[in-house]
């Protein structure tokens, strides 16, 4: 009965914790720890150590300082990665980056400025507030 029903739920990672999954929204400030994986609807603010996925067909309005951050889907807004953002094919990013480490797979879109660099204390530099 329940094997037999076809699945559309793409994982990116077999592990992801939470899931916001297709047809949810959610606005507002979002902390975790471990992993979230995103394919619905998000605005507002993301914060967390651990490892945040961006599934296909996701979009994301928000301001995200993470450790880890894998996009297929669609952001507006800067990225702070301590470890490393990754831009996956259908990814679009549309925002200021920085990070230590950085992946854009062929066939993904990224507009805006990347800094890659770590100030004399080893510390990933950190965003500059946007004017507004």
């Amino acid at each position: 009965m329940f094997g037999d029903k076809d699945r559309s739920l793409k994982l990116i990672s077999e592990d992801a914790m939470t899931l916001l999954d297709k047809g949810a929204e959610f606005e507002g400030k979002l902390t975790f720890e471990g992993k979230v994986q995103i394919n619905g609807k998000f605005r507002g603010e993301i914060f967390s150590s651990g490892t945040l996925l961006i599934g296909e067909g996701a979009e994301v309005e928000a301001k995200i300082e993470i450790d880890t951050i894998i996009i297929q889907g669609h952001v507006i807004g800067n990225i702070l990665a301590k470890r490393r953002i990754e831009m996956h094919p259908p990814a679009v990013v549309k925002g200021d980056i920085v990070s230590p480490g950085l992946v854009v797979s062929e066939g993904a879109v990224f507009e805006g400025s990347c800094s890659m660099g770590r100030d004399h204390n080893g510390q990933v530099f950190e965003l500059s507030p946007t004017p507004g």
